[in-house]
């Protein structure tokens, strides 16, 4: 039966027909154009009134709710994300963000004593998780611990992203050291593309490097095997393309890893220490020490943990699936990508074989180039001096929010300005000829010189 939400709604089947008219279900402003879904997600109204309803239960009788109730809870809804990401259902459990995730990660590795150790990871790491990095060495001190970062320019075909992990793991025992662990995304988030993660992992465990797969954009928009991909310790935010309220995320540790992860952040009530006994005030249970150290961390709201179950049902009886709204995603991104790139003329990221658009994010790049032209340069292309290149990136955000009430991330790369756009099932190609539109305009604005003001 279908919720007050979806009434008039137009459906395809007994499903919901993906477009704009799906607005109507979320809680955005009507006069907003969401076209960064990949930053911070969103959840449907019914998802959010389902949370609501959680948090009047744990208000209603907090004891009964936080001590004995949310255990329960969380295991329905680690069940069925599990499912999503074929995984046992005790190798996954739940923290606030993919960030935390790595977080508690690294903060559990015990660093070998003879300070050969390095972490290793890719120059398109999202920025909080290389900090994860230099906050090893600068905490164990550089004689302990080191990092190595392997340079990425796009576009590149899988297979030379594999070779060059391989020659750096080469390079790093050529100096007497061993790569420990490397960090690589699932899809990135700048550039937004799809990483070779699970060829990644196999190449990890051919060289006896631990692998952190940071998939932080990755369920809900790609499918997920964890157990054919086998990594050692994987993250991804479900509040991204879940449908579930932010934070949530998933942290997934196979049981040979398990004993690895001593700690939650913060320590809370599930830590066994090795040299003294502390009371645990909760009610016992048979779970894993893995799962239950995961299970209240603190005192803190876990309703969008919970939720997530209504959100996983919403997604399936709702919109047909997992399979239908990527099918909508992955079109709805390549065809408006390849529109957008038509309207200023320039080009979508993508590699030979097609593989780096298989997502709901595309990169189109900008008649702006930075310092000179390049490679493919039209003759109206703007060029901007180096060091305006920051602040007019800052300058045309800016804008976009204030006055065409929408925001696309750009960045730098390859000498020019391109920008990211995410694919929504409560979006179509009227937001794409609208986004090309906006682009077009805030162009001829840099051209004017107008971000000097």
């Amino acid at each position: 039966m279908a919720s007050a939400h979806q009434k008039d709604i137009p459906t395809r089947g007994k499903y919901l027909e993906f477009g704009g008219e799906l607005k109507k279900l979320f809680p955005q402003a009507q006069d907003w154009v969401n076209l960064n879904h990949g930053s911070y997600g969103t959840m449907p109204l019914e998802i959010k009134q389902k949370m609501r309803d959680y948090q009047d239960m744990s208000e209603a009788a907090p004891d009964k709710f936080i001590r004995y109730d949310v255990g329960k809870l969380l295991d329905e809804s680690r069940e069925a994300v599990s499912k999503i990401v074929n995984a046992p259902t005790d190798t996954v459990v739940f923290v606030s963000n993919a960030t935390e995730a790595v977080n508690t990660v690294f903060r559990n590795i015990k660093w070998n004593d003879d300070g050969k150790d390095v972490i290793v990871f890719f120059s398109t790491i999202y920025p909080a998780c290389a900090k994860i990095a230099d906050y090893m060495v600068d905490y164990f001190g550089a004689n302990r611990v080191g990092i190595h970062e392997i340079s990425l320019n796009y576009p590149l075909e899988d297979e030379e992203i594999l070779q060059r992990f391989r020659d750096a793991v080469s390079e790093i025992e050529k100096e007497g050291k061993r790569a420990r662990i490397c960090t690589f995304d699932v899809v990135s988030s700048n550039p937004g593309l799809v990483f070779p993660w699970e060829e990644m992992c196999k190449v990890c465990k051919e060289l006896g490097v631990l692998s952190m797969v940071d998939g932080a954009q990755g369920i809900g928009m790609v499918p997920l095997d964890l157990t054919g991909a086998d990594p050692d310790f994987f993250t991804s935010n479900c509040h991204k393309w879940l449908h579930v309220p932010r934070g949530c995320a998933i942290l997934y540790c196979p049981p040979r890893n398990q004993d690895m992860i001593s700690t939650t952040l913060a320590t809370s009530h599930g830590y066994t220490s090795k040299t003294t006994i502390r009371r645990n005030p909760l009610p016992p249970n048979n779970k894993s020490p893995f799962v239950r150290s995961f299970e209240l961390v603190a005192t803190k709201d876990r309703s969008q943990d919970i939720v997530t179950k209504d959100a996983v049902a919403w997604r399936r009886d709702v919109c047909g699936g997992e399979d239908r709204i990527m099918a909508y995603l992955w079109d709805l991104n390549k065809k408006g990508s390849k529109y957008v790139a038509e309207q200023l003329k320039t080009e979508v990221l993508e590699n030979k074989k097609g593989t780096l658009t298989n997502c709901a994010m595309g990169n189109i790049a900008l008649p702006i180039w930075i310092g000179e032209k390049g490679a493919g340069a039209q003759d109206g292309d703007t060029v901007l001096p180096e060091d305006d290149a920051v602040k007019t990136g800052q300058w045309m955000m800016k804008i976009m929010k204030d006055e065409y009430r929408t925001l696309m991330p750009l960045f730098a790369m390859g000498g020019r300005i391109w920008v990211r756009i995410s694919a929504q099932i409560y979006l179509d190609m009227k937001d794409y000829e609208f986004a090309a539109k906006v682009l077009k305009e805030l162009v001829a604005r840099v051209a004017k010189e107008e971000y000097k003001d």
